[in-house]
């Protein structure tokens, strides 16, 4: 895959991410919810810290969080950037892309969003408001797909969990993590596809030994 092919996916990964989010964002009031399907639920929240919901405590905790997120992204920005120049498998490459496209996505929200909206609890937010709900680099994260696929209670002989209710699947998420999950999927599945060098390089490596 070539630069411009991962930069055209990691563009429209970041579109349709953004535009997700303002829509939830300008539309829905903060944990309000729609039913799409009995599966499938639209339901808007917001998260201030990392996966499912952790935090990092203290005054400067959201700080940290958002600059460890842009430096991250730069990391895999280089690691993107290397496999293409070196013209490694399209899994790993396309893997990277959706990582970086994610990764990205998130941090748009956490950078920019709390100088571009008010508050969501109990009104619709405004773009470009004029009472924004927080400062630069400490926005929050928009969270708005929900699949409550199965919900019951577990039978009672199963260990551990036996006669708890269980609802699955309960994480709430955007595209951006979606596509986060997705390029992990593809290094987990197809990593001896995505991590094997392509027949050029392993000529390279051959004659360089040899010389």
């Amino acid at each position: 895959m070539k630069l411009r092919h991962a930069t055209f996916l990691i563009f429209i990964i970041l579109l349709v991410d953004q535009f997700s989010k303002v829509y939830v964002k300008t539309n829905f009031v903060l944990n309000e919810s729609v039913d799409v399907l009995s599966w499938f639920q639209l339901v808007f929240i917001e998260n201030e810290g990392m996966a499912w919901g952790a935090v990092i405590p203290g005054e400067y905790g959201k700080l940290i969080l958002t600059i460890f997120r842009i430096l991250a992204v730069f990391g895999i920005g280089y690691w993107l950037y290397d496999a293409i120049q070196k013209e490694r498998s399209n899994f790993l490459i396309t893997a990277i892309a959706l990582i970086f496209s994610g990764a990205l996505g998130n941090i748009i929200d956490s950078v920019f969003y709390g100088v571009l909206f008010n508050h969501s609890e109990y009104q619709l937010a405004k773009l470009f408001s004029d009472d924004p709900y927080g400062t630069l680099f400490h926005g929050k994260v928009v969270d708005m797909f929900y699949f409550p696929i199965w919900k019951g209670n577990l039978p009672s002989w199963l260990p551990f969990w036996g006669g708890n209710h269980f609802r699955f699947f309960n994480a709430i998420f955007n595209v951006a993590d979606f596509a986060i999950s997705t390029g992990v999927g593809i290094l987990i599945v197809f990593n001896k596809r995505a991590f094997t060098l392509p027949k050029n390089s392993i000529s390279r490596v051959f004659h360089d030994k040899l010389d």
